[in-house]
C-alpha cells in the first residue's frame, strides 16, 4: 500500500520513513538503527500502513508502545495511503468486518500507552523534578523516550554526566597496565608465580561479572514503590533510571571514570586485607569492567554480525523492553543462569542487522 506524495513534498521526504499504524502517522528514520529487532524488519515498510503487518508480528511490550509515541508526526506532515479492496471491506458499512478488525488488534497488541510526560518539564534539569513524581516514578522511568535529557542545571555539573566511549579505555587500560606490570615483573622467571598471578588476575575478572550483576539486579534496579522517598528516586535516577528513561543516549552509555575510580578505591580497600596479591585482583576486576562498558555501548549503538555479539544484543534489548526484573547479566550470562533470571529469547528465521 504504498502512500501518494506530491512532487512539491518528494524532494522533502526522501530523507523520511514514515509509516501508518492505526489511523496515525510516523516517522521511524531517526529509530530505523536503534529498532531492538533490527533496521531489516522494517523492509518494505517506508510510505506503507504497516497495522496488519504489525499485528502478525510478535506483541510488542508495553515500553516499546510508549516509545512508539516519541516518533509520531502530523497527519498534514505525512502522505496519504492508497486505498485497497482489503481496506475498503473494512471500512465500509459491514460493521461485523470492523468489529472483526477491532478485536484482532486488541488482542495481538497492546493500545499504546497514554503518555506520562506531562508529569515534569523536559526544557528544566530533570533531577530536581524527581522528587515531585515520586509516587508514579518507578512507572514513568520504565516507559522510554528518545530525547535530550538535562539532568543538572548548572552547565559544570551537566558535563560530568556526559561521558564518550573512548574515554572509559583512554583512562582505564594505563591503571590496568600499571596494576598488571608491577606485580608480574617479578615472576616473569617464576612459572609457578606467574601462574599464579594469572589465577589471581582471572578471578578478578570473575569478581567484576559477580559485581556486575548484584550492582545491576540489587542497587540499580533496587525495588521501588509508590511509598519510596523522593532520596530513593532522586538516587536511583541519577545512577540508573535516566538510561533506562533515555536509553539512546549515547553520551550516558559508560560510567565516567572519576565516579567508577573512587567506587574501585571502595571494592579494592576490604580486598587489600583478605588477599596477597590485591592489585592482581583489582587488575582482572578492571579489566572485566572496561570490557563491560565497551560491550554495553556496542549492544546499544554497534551492529554485531557474530551470533554471539547479536544474542547479546537481543538479550540487553529485551531486559530494556520487556523484562526489566530479569537479564542482569550484560557482558556475560552467567549469573543469570545461577540465579534464575535469565532471559529465553525466541529462534529468529532470519539475521538481524542494524545498518
Amino acid at each position: 500500500m504504498p502512500i501518494e506524495m506530491d512532487k512539491s513534498k518528494e524532494a522533502d521526504s526522501t530523507d523520511k520513513f514514515v509509516v501508518k499504524y492505526r489511523q496515525q502517522y510516523y516517522d521511524l528514520s531517526k529509530f530505523m538503527h536503534k529498532h531492538p529487532g533490527g533496521i531489516n524488519t522494517l523492509k518494505g515498510l517506508n510510505s506503507t500502513d504497516m497495522t496488519a503487518r504489525f499485528l502478525k508480528a510478535p506483541p510488542h511490550s508495553d515500553a516499546a508502545m510508549y516509545l512508539m509515541r516519541e516518533y509520531k508526526i502530523d497527519p498534514v506532515d505525512s502522505q496519504k495511503p492508497k486505498s485497497s479492496k482489503k481496506e475498503t471491506m473494512h471500512d465500509d458499512d459491514d460493521g461485523t468486518m470492523r468489529k472483526r478488525q477491532r478485536e484482532t488488534e486488541d488482542t495481538n497488541n497492546n493500545q499504546i500507552d497514554e503518555s506520562m510526560e506531562h508529569l515534569v518539564d523536559w526544557s528544566k534539569a530533570m533531577l530536581p523534578q524527581i522528587a515531585n513524581i515520586t509516587e508514579c516514578y518507578d512507572d514513568w522511568v520504565h516507559k522510554p523516550v528518545d530525547r535530550p535529557l538535562r539532568l543538572f542545571g548548572p552547565w559544570y555539573l551537566e558535563m560530568c554526566t556526559k561521558t564518550p566511549w573512548w574515554l572509559v579505555p583512554l583512562f582505564w587500560i594505563p591503571v590496568i597496565i600499571k596494576c598488571v606490570l608491577k606485580e608480574f615483573n617479578s615472576a616473569w622467571q617464576d612459572r609457578n608465580q606467574l601462574a599464579v598471578f594469572s589465577g589471581y588476575f582471572l578471578f578478578g575478572v570473575l569478581l567484576w561479572s559477580f559485581l556486575e550483576y548484584t550492582l545491576h539486579r540489587w542497587v540499580f534496579h533496587v525495588k521501588l514503590s509508590t511509598k519510596s522517598g523522593s532520596w530513593l528516586c532522586t538516587f536511583h535516577f541519577m545512577i540508573h533510571g535516566l538510561h533506562h528513561k533515555v536509553p539512546f543516549d549515547p553520551m550516558r552509555l559508560v560510567f565516567p571514570p572519576l565516579p567508577g575510580a573512587l567506587l574501585a578505591a571502595i571494592i579494592y580497600t576490604p580486598l587489600s586485607f583478605i588477599l596477597s596479591h590485591p592489585r592482581v585482583v583489582l587488575s582482572g576486576a578492571l579489566a572485566g569492567y572496561l570490557c563491560y562498558d565497551m560491550i554495553h555501548y556496542y549492544l546499544h549503538y554497534g551492529n554485531p554480525s557474530l551470533r554471539a555479539f547479536v544474542h547479546m544484543k537481543r538479550y540487553h534489548h529485551h531486559h530494556h523492553f520487556s523484562h526489566q526484573t530479569l537479564g542482569y547479566g550484560i557482558s556475560s550470562p552467567l549469573w543469570d543462569v545461577v540465579f534464575k533470571t535469565r532471559i529465553h529469547l525466541r529462534k529468529l528465521r532470519y539475521q538481524l542487522r542494524w545498518s
